[in-house]
């Protein structure tokens, strides 16, 4: 079993920058594929970034590319999701997710672990 307890949201202007984490309990950490999922009021939570068991593999949805970084420190058992240049739109819940095939999946249903989800609010 792996819990996951995500932090680092918050308010911000539009154009800001956040940086969220999500640590992770158990030894396991480092063969997971890490996922950042984020779900806005009223709408069905959707992927953002996700990053494979060794971190060399990224994916990312269209809408964060250029803005958006995903990393891990496996050493920490930590996963990272740096926000740049944010927009009002980006504004929701996220969700890590560990995926314990490792493999790099932008499908929310093969995410095995989820976090309780950390508030992002950007204003304009």
């Amino acid at each position: 079993q792996v819990q996951l307890v995500e932090s680092g949201g918050g308010l911000v202007q539009a154009g800001g920058s956040l940086r969220l984490s999500c640590a992770a309990s158990g030894r396991t950490f480092s063969s997971y594929a890490m996922g950042w999922f984020r779900q806005a009021p009223g709408k069905e939570r959707e992927f953002v970034a996700a990053l494979n068991w060794s971190g060399d593999n990224r994916y990312y949805t269209d809408s964060v590319k250029g803005r958006f970084t995903i990393a891990r420190d496996n050493a920490k058992n930590t996963a990272y999701l740096q926000m740049n240049s944010l927009k009002p739109e980006d504004t929701a819940d996220y969700y890590c997710a560990a995926d314990r095939s490792g493999r790099l999946t932008a499908r929310r249903y093969e995410y095995d672990y989820w976090g309780q989800g950390t508030q992002v609010t950007v204003s304009s």
